[in-house]
């Protein structure tokens, strides 16, 4: 009985260490993530206005993926077998990537478009059919006002198709 005991204590004081540095694993790839995100934010503040967007996105999605190396490097820490839990988020990722392909196909022509800026705010375009003012260029839609209307056009249909800069006011 004795035995059992001291092997019970033996295997929990072992546990709680692998939990405790699981836990302090963690928490340093958590105090990694805040501090990069609040770097990148507060480098976008000082640069061109035009880039922010793209700036606060990669800073999210910067954060998003140290905080789950985090998760997976804690888990691993604690003793767990993380190899199939690799394989299924790369199975995950890649059934959602496929599923969301044109979700995914917007948003990096948006991301695109803000970097090569083929249009800004306030210039008169006309795409697929539809002519208007540019008033406002997100991750996945460009918005254009004519005639009283407001028309969304997908970012992956502005990046496929050509464009006619009707009135440029840069």
């Amino acid at each position: 009985m004795e035995t059992f005991f001291a092997d019970f204590r033996s295997a929990a004081f072992s546990l709680a260490l692998r939990l405790g540095a699981a836990i302090l694993v963690f928490l340093l790839f958590w105090l990694a993530s805040v501090v990069l995100h609040t770097v990148v934010r507060r480098l976008s503040q000082r640069s061109d206005a035009s880039k922010r967007d793209i700036v606060d996105f990669l800073a999210r999605v910067a954060k998003v993926t140290l905080l789950l190396f985090g998760v997976v490097t804690a888990l691993g820490t604690a003793g767990i077998n993380v190899s199939a839990l690799v394989t299924g988020l790369g199975l995950t990722g890649f059934a959602l990537g496929f599923a969301l392909k044109d979700v995914l196909a917007n948003l990096l022509a948006g991301v695109l478009i803000l970097i090569y800026r083929p249009f800004r705010r306030n210039d008169r375009i006309a795409v697929a059919g539809f002519e208007g003012t540019v008033t406002d260029i997100d991750l996945r839609y460009t918005h254009l006002q004519a005639a009283g209307r407001h028309v969304l056009i997908p970012n992956s249909t502005l990046f496929t198709t050509t464009i006619v800069l009707l009135e440029e006011q840069r």
